[in-house]
């Protein structure tokens, strides 16, 4: 499935009509260059998961994982400053991957070979400064 998203506001809600579909255990990897929209297309995963106000859902650069509370737990990763895999191992990240909730991982593809064999993988590319092409499918 591909998307073309002309603003914030547009990315919030692909984002959260995509969220209506997820389940228990499932993984969103969430790949792009930086400013492209993935902390937005996050929000838009907690506002169609239920979580209460949504419009605060940000990045967990510093910590690396947020929790929010909706339908089910959100898993929120941000892997921007990861040097290695050493710190997820730290954290039992697989508790998180195949746990009760749903993972979004931001910067997934510095850590492809951690993934489930089965997840989400969500692109957004910039195509001018406003516009975004989200492509999702299932791995």
């Amino acid at each position: 499935m591909k998307k073309i998203s002309k603003s914030v506001e547009e990315t919030i809600e692909i984002g959260a009509k995509f969220a209506k579909g997820l389940k228990k255990c499932d993984c969103v990897a969430l790949i792009g260059d930086l400013g492209v929209g993935k902390t937005v297309f996050t929000k838009g995963i907690a506002k169609g998961l239920g979580v209460k106000d949504a419009r605060y859902v940000n990045s967990p650069t510093f910590v690396i994982i947020k929790e929010y509370e909706g339908r089910f737990p959100l898993y929120h990763f941000d892997l921007y400053r990861l040097n290695s895999h050493s710190c997820l191992d730290d954290m039992n990240y697989e508790e998180y991957f195949y746990g009760d909730g749903v993972t979004v991982i931001e910067w997934a593809d510095k850590i492809r070979e951690l993934l489930p064999d089965r997840y989400w993988e969500v692109n957004l590319k910039a195509t001018d400064e406003k516009h975004r092409e989200i492509s999702i499918k299932r791995v």
